[in-house]
Formats: structure tokens, sequence, C-alpha cells
């Protein structure tokens, strides 16, 4: 754990992050520009105020009780005028910022969304969803939030520091001396702490991910996770999670913390010995009452802001930590572009040949070895074997959701390295195990993958799948809106809605990957039947355990440890009484 914890602790590229954050803001240039002059307008105003202050108080004549009150209201009106022109430029610039952190975090999510569809298969079968959720959500508000108002701090304290720093050397240059030892010490503990910092907030927006990835498995797997009493377990597990990540903020926030304090020391201390030395200055001639006045509000001016930049130093470590995670899943390899001059896959007859075909999820173990195949248009191919035998690594292979290491597919005589993915996967027709329903009618989801669908087409479909029945008894029929996932209805009657969907779709070859599993034998073989009416002259490859709902195959093809051991029809296969004989035979015992 140490080791993996010092892995993802490294430094990175903290400049390189904000020069990311700046191209997204750059879009919006005007609006950025017009930000900076209401910040430039705004604090320049205010920084008007402390001579003015001092002019009011310079017009008191010391000993002599005299006051002159035409020029005291008169400097006094003018400071409340520039403070309140000042705070309503302040105001309007809050609001523009929101408006551009908004529409850089909409293009920011844009983009990572595009990303997301963008990415292989394998990226998904390799990163926690609630992580992935994570940085969409929980990633994206915090530069969010660092853009609508630290960004204007960090402004409002460059030029504050810069315009207090000018009119302190034109009140007194010797006074000024005192912050040559104090803005030093402040900057020097600031790079210190935010260096120790830096690391603990990309630890804590990392826990934070692998706990949002915990909790959505936990709920997702609610009913095995009740019915194999793992109540007392799950929750001993996520306290620990829930510890880790709850140790990781307070470590950050702790140490983050210390910067504010720790500045604030040395601007008192500051402004502890411009009081002591002004007053040395008055008592010698020197200098003024009002200026002594008009520099300490300026030295509170100059230090104030850089306090609360110290302040704002966890939050930006925060966001920076954020911004990179959501950099980093935008800059994850995309699927693998189609090759130079790669072919649209037309007029499909669906005759598909895998000629010694080998592939492995890593490279020292392979799923897959050397195996030959070859689907003929039109014929229903079933696939079978015991877990873990490739199956369903078959099925990636075809769609191409991921590519062979060796050996080649073919469909229709062209390799399928040399057509576009999106014609080769619109050529097929899929359905798996695990459902997918969206929140949405009943129509909607079946005509998902055909545009322009009729009433009429989709009730045919949805009659082969042998769930018109049901459809009808629902409250609006096929306008009834189904709930996210489809969780208003039962798993079977959620795959049948998904093999209308791929009937429906009119591909030259579907794929059903133990599509049936969760309905009965009898509906399963009546809704083969229905398909084999449907998928004439079309290659159909269907992946089940129940060897049972298979026997009318056109070809078997037996798989154990990646090769094909046995094929054959299935009365064929019984009668050579090898290794698909024994499975029957299992299942009946």
């Amino acid at each position: 754990m140490a080791e993996g914890q010092k892995k993802y602790e490294k430094p990175k590229n903290r400049k390189k992050t904000v020069l990311r954050l700046g191209s997204y803001m750059i879009q919006y240039k005007y609006l950025v520009l017009l930000a900076l002059g209401l910040t430039l307008g705004s604090n320049l105003l205010a920084l008007v105020g402390p001579m003015l202050s001092g002019y009011a108080i310079d017009a008191i004549e010391p000993g002599a009780g005299k006051v002159d009150f035409v020029r005291v209201f008169y400097y006094a009106g003018l400071m409340v005028v520039f403070y309140v022109v000042s705070s309503v430029l302040s105001y309007i610039l809050s609001v523009l910022m929101i408006r551009i952190s908004r529409k850089v975090v909409y293009q920011m999510r844009k983009d990572v969304f595009n990303r997301l569809m963008e990415l292989p298969v394998g990226y998904f079968d390799t990163h926690q969803t609630g992580d992935i959720i994570s940085r969409i959500s929980y990633d994206i508000d915090t530069v969010n939030t660092s853009l609508a108002n630290d960004i204007i701090q960090i402004f409002t304290t460059l030029i504050t520091v810069v315009g207090a720093f000018f009119m302190m050397i034109v009140i007194s240059p010797k006074l000024v001396l005192i912050f040559a030892f104090t803005v030093p010490l402040s900057i020097a503990l600031t790079r210190f702490i935010t260096g120790k910092t830096r690391p603990l907030f990309r630890m804590r927006s990392r826990r934070l991910g692998e706990l949002n990835g915990f909790v959505e498995e936990m709920i997702s797997g609610q009913k095995t996770l009740k019915a194999y009493h793992q109540e007392e377990n799950t929750i001993g597990r996520f306290d620990g999670k829930n510890g880790e990540a709850v140790e990781a903020y307070y470590r950050a926030e702790y140490y983050g913390s210390v910067v504010g304090p720790a500045v604030n020391f040395v601007n008192n201390l500051s402004l502890a010995l411009v009081s002591m030395f002004g007053a040395l200055l008055f008592l010698t001639g020197q200098m003024r009452i009002g200026s002594i006045s008009s520099f300490i509000l300026y030295s509170r001016k100059f230090s104030g802001p850089i306090n609360e930049a110290a302040n704002i130093m966890s939050e930006l470590q925060s966001a920076l930590a954020a911004a990179e995670r959501v950099f980093h899943m935008i800059d994850e390899p995309a699927e693998t572009a189609d090759c130079t001059g790669a072919l649209e896959l037309e007029n499909v007859d669906g005759d598909v040949l895998l000629e010694d075909v080998s592939f492995g999820y890593t490279k020292d173990q392979k799923v897959i070895k050397g195996l030959n195949l070859h689907a003929a248009s039109g014929k229903l191919v079933a696939v079978v074997g015991p877990t873990g035998a490739g199956k369903t690594t078959l099925i990636n292979l075809l769609m191409r959701f991921y590519d062979v290491d060796d050996g080649r597919i073919r469909v229709d005589g062209h390799d399928i390295c040399d057509v576009t993915r999106a014609s080769l996967r619109r050529a097929y027709a899929m359905v798996l195990q695990d459902t997918w329903l969206f929140e949405g009618t009943v129509f909607d989801n079946i005509a998902y993958g055909r545009q322009g669908t009729t009433l009429e087409e989709v009730t045919a479909a949805a009659r082969a799948a042998r769930i018109h029945p049901y459809i009808r008894r629902l409250p609006q029929g096929y306008d009834t809106v189904l709930t996210d996932e489809g969780t208003n209805i039962s798993k079977g009657q959620k795959q049948l809605l998904t093999i209308a969907r791929a009937m429906l779709l009119d591909a030259p070859m579907l794929i059903l990957d133990e599509a049936t599993s969760n309905v009965d034998t009898r509906t399963e073989q009546q809704i083969q039947q229905a398909m084999r009416r449907l998928m004439e002259h079309k290659t159909c490859f269907v992946i089940a355990h129940r060897l049972s709902t298979i026997q009318n195959a056109d070809v078997i093809l037996v798989v154990n440890h990646g090769e094909i051991v046995e094929q054959g029809t299935h009365g064929e296969l019984m009668e050579r009484k090898g290794f698909y004989f024994q499975m029957y035979q299992a299942q009946f015992e």
C-alpha cells in the first residue's frame, strides 16, 4: 500500500495544469478581459480610500484643536463614492466570474463525457464506475468553485498588493524597508507548507473516488449483499474506506489550514514594526499623523491580501488536484482509430471466419489460443463451454471491443481491422446477459437502435420477443415510462425488451450472450424459434449455458481453455460422447 501511495503522491506538473485550465478560459477571452477590467477598476478605487483618509485626518491641527470640517466632509464624501462604486464593480465581477466558470465547467464536463464515449471497453473493465462519476461530478465541481471564487481573489490580491506597495513607497520609503524582511518570510512559509500539502489534496481526491466506487458497487448489489448476510462485513469495509477518506480529507485540510495563521502572524508582526517606527518618524517630524494612518491602512491592504491568498492556497491545491484527475481522464487514449482507407461494410452477408486467433487481456495469459472458426452466412452458431473458456471473449473480439493479438477475423472476406468499427458494429445486433434500459418509454427503449421506427414495427418485434402481452397490461402500454435501468420491471421482462430491441434493429448478424438466462426454458425456446424466422439468411451467435435451448443450432462449438475442442450438431456431438456429451449429461443428472 505504501508503494502505491508514494507513486500516486509523486508531484505532478502544476504549471501544466494551470495552463490547461487557462486554455479553457481563453475561449471566453472577451469575458475574461472584461473581468480583468472590472477587477482593476474595483481595486484601484478601493486603494484611493486610505489616502483620502489621511487627508481627512490631516485636516485636524494637532494641539490647536482646529478642524477644517469642509475638508473632512469633502474627503469623507469622496471615500464613500469610491467605495460604493468599487462595491458595485465587485458585485458585477462576481456575477461575471460565475458565468465564466459555468461556461468553462460545461465545456470541461462535455469534454470528459465525449472522451468517455471514445474510450475502449477495456477502460471500463479496469476502472470503478464510482471513481469515474466522482471525476465528472465532485472533481469538476471543485474546479468550478475555485474558478468562481479563487480566481477573483488572486487578481484582487495581485492588484491590491502592487497598488498598496506603490502608495507606501510614495508615503514613506523608509517604512517600506520593514516589508523587505516580513514579505520574504511569508513567501517562504507559504511555499514550504503548500509543498507539503499538495500531494495530500491529490490523495484526498483519490480516496473520495475510491469511496464513491465502493458505495456504488454496494448499492447496486444490495440484494446479493442481504442474501448472503454480509451487512456487518460490508459496514466494516465501508468504515475502513470511509475512515481513509476522512483521514485524507482531515490531513489535507489540517495542514492546509496552517498557512493562514502562520502568514497572519508575520503580517501582525509587520504591523507592530510599522507602528513603532512610524511613531519614531512622527516624533522626529519626518511624518504627519495622516500619512502614518494612510501607511498603516495601506500596510493592511498590502499584507491582508497576502494572508487571504495564503488561506486560499489550500483551496487552489484541491482544485488543481481535481483538475489533474479530470485532465488525466480526458488524456486517456481513445479507442484505436480506424486504419487509413478503412472500408465501410455494406450489404453484409454475415460470413464470419476466424483464422488462428489468439488473444489475452494480459500479455502473459492467453484466453484464446489458435482459434479457428467458420460461421457461414445465415447459420445459427451456438458457443458452449465451461466458465472461463473464452466464450464472452470471443464476442468481444467479433465486435472489436478488443483487437486480436495474433491471427485475423474476417467478415465477408474482409479483415475486420481493415473496415471501420462503426460499420462493423452496425452489422451486429447484440443482447447481453447484463441488460441495460434507460429512463424513458417502453417504445423508446425498444426503438433505441433504429431511428424513425413506427409503432407497428415496435409491436411486431415485441410480439416476436413474447413481451407484447405484458406491455399491453402496463398502465400506458408502450408509452409507459420505465424508471432508471428498468427497476420497476423484472429481470426477465428487461431481457425480453432488449431482445425485442435487437430484433427490431434488423442487423445481418445477431449476438446473444446468455441473453435468455432470466427467462424460463419454454419461453427461451419460443424466442429462438421466433428469431429463426426473423433471422433467416442472417448469422446468429448464441452463447448459452443451458444446452437444452441450443439443440436446433446449425453448428455447436464447444470451447474449452480458449480452443474449440468439438463442433457439430447436437445429435452429432451426443453420438461422439465427448466433452459436450459430458456437459449435457451433467446438466440433467
